[in-house]
């Protein structure tokens, strides 16, 4: 289900175009890690990801079926500890890059020491806890906000936001992941 676009986001040359968000409701982990394997189907090297929500909203869970839908090397897990993972592919595709920011307190300054811009042109990267802290990589990416009951709760349901910014995205049609 599609809703109206979003104003313009601000990139590193400035307002960047923004496709229409898309909503999608999921069920249980397994829809999830289904999204991320559709979802992979849209993806190539040079792409960003940018995944928020609570701890527990499903982030590693949609990463790990990206890296199912990529044909990467490696258990996707949370790379919290280790702050990145890198997963080379098994066949042609890019590399999946994933990156969990929640510890690093600082934007981009701070993520330098990972590479990512060297990473970003041969690799698709996701982050975890992004927001403010890469959107100066690339001005193409796709945010991905995962929204789910909070507090002592057994609901598996969550709604997952994605929005679109910036040239490569606007002519994406991500509607086809809500079929």
């Amino acid at each position: 289900m599609e809703a109206p676009a979003p104003a313009a986001a601000q990139g590193p040359a400035g307002p960047a175009e923004s496709a229409p968000d898309v909503e999608i409701t999921v069920t249980s982990p397994e829809q999830m890690r289904e999204l991320g394997r559709t979802l992979a189907g849209l993806l190539r090297a040079g792409d960003l990801l940018m995944l928020s929500g609570e701890l527990g909203a499903g982030k590693t869970t949609l990463t790990r079926g990206l890296g199912e839908g990529m044909g990467v090397r490696g258990a996707v897990t949370s790379p919290t500890f280790v702050i990145a993972r890198v997963h080379p592919p098994l066949g042609d595709g890019p590399s999946l890059v994933h990156v969990d920011a929640y510890r690093l307190s600082g934007g981009l300054d701070e993520m330098e020491d990972l590479d990512l811009d060297v990473s970003l042109s041969d690799s698709v990267i996701v982050v975890e806890w992004g927001e403010g802290k890469v959107e100066e990589l690339t001005e193409d990416r796709l945010r991905l906000r995962i929204e789910r009951a909070v507090g002592d709760t057994t609901d598996e349901v969550r709604h997952v936001t994605l929005t679109g910014v910036g040239e490569r995205w606007a002519a994406a049609d991500l509607s086809a992941l809500a079929g």
